[in-house]
């Protein structure tokens, strides 16, 4: 039986348990398929930029797997529960769930709350008029904002709330200042404030208009139902869903594109002895 992070953060038996079938993906790769995912990168790949958020603040790693059935079912499960309240993923259905190893009972089960047949769209039925008077904007549909924004920032943005009382909401954001957003998992995070520091100079005075003299840290005033290591884990797994959500069929495409390679790197001797065999009696 396979195991997921429930919401309370423990390790336990999942629910949705996965037949697996043959060896896990992630062991699946030999000295070929690193050779030629090398070459690939090599050709296709170049250096990669810090990636920094709107407000400047450095982006931390999503640790992400895309193969880890375990963590995208947990993802399904917190994105269920906490983003379709507002947010719709109107480009996938709820059978593609299936592709997670989830039965069709299972989703109907655990997952669907607003739908009836799981061949729907994963739309809500929050009325946009109301949705852009109760934030300042209409959330905006999540089917492809891993792609749109990136893992490291939507990693970050969700580990980012904390209060602000001069805001709407009551919530503000580290990543995405100002946003109307209010934090929808603050009751597993708890919740933050921020805390401004200003350095004091050799002469003891505050140099408070120097902006390289402050610095900002956050403080938790009330822990939420997870530890931080914990809300980390559930964030971590709803981006990996996320990501998914985005082109539930990457990792079947880059399995496909990495044997392309290997066929090609195969053909290569055969194409250059045909070549000779045609050409030997021209030069």
């Amino acid at each position: 039986m396979n195991t997921l992070i429930t919401l309370a953060g423990t390790r336990e038996r999942a629910f949705f348990h996965i037949a697996r079938i043959g060896k896990p993906l992630h062991s699946c790769r030999n000295s070929l398929q690193a050779l030629a995912l090398l070459c690939a990168a090599a050709v296709f790949t170049g250096p990669s930029p810090v990636a920094a958020s709107e407000s400047g603040l450095r982006l931390d790693t999503a640790p992400i797997q895309p193969t880890d059935v375990v963590s995208l079912q947990s993802g399904a499960s917190t994105f269920a529960n906490y983003c379709l309240n507002c947010h719709s993923a109107s480009l996938m259905r709820w059978n593609r769930l299936m592709e997670l190893g989830l039965t069709e009972s299972q989703i109907k089960d655990n997952l669907m709350f607003a739908s009836d047949k799981i061949g729907e769209l994963m739309t809500v039925t929050i009325i946009r008029k109301e949705a852009k008077q109760a934030f300042g904007a209409v959330p905006p549909d999540l089917s492809v904002i891993a792609r749109a924004r990136g893992a490291d920032w939507l990693y970050s943005y969700l580990r980012g709330f904390y209060r602000d009382p001069a805001r709407p909401t009551g919530w503000n954001n580290a990543v995405f200042e100002n946003v109307g957003m209010p934090n929808p998992m603050w009751q597993l995070q708890g919740e933050r404030v921020r805390v401004e520091q200003t350095a004091k100079g050799e002469d003891g005075a505050d140099h408070a208009h120097s902006a390289a003299a402050k610095s900002v840290k956050y403080e938790m005033a009330k822990p939420g139902s997870l530890t931080p290591v914990q809300y980390d884990e559930t964030v971590r797994d709803l981006v990996n869903f996320l990501v998914y959500l985005g082109e539930p069929a990457a990792t079947s495409r880059k399995q496909i594109g990495t044997l392309v390679l290997l066929f090609l790197l195969a053909l290569w001797p055969l194409a250059y002895l045909l070549k000779r065999e045609y050409w030997k009696d021209v030069h």
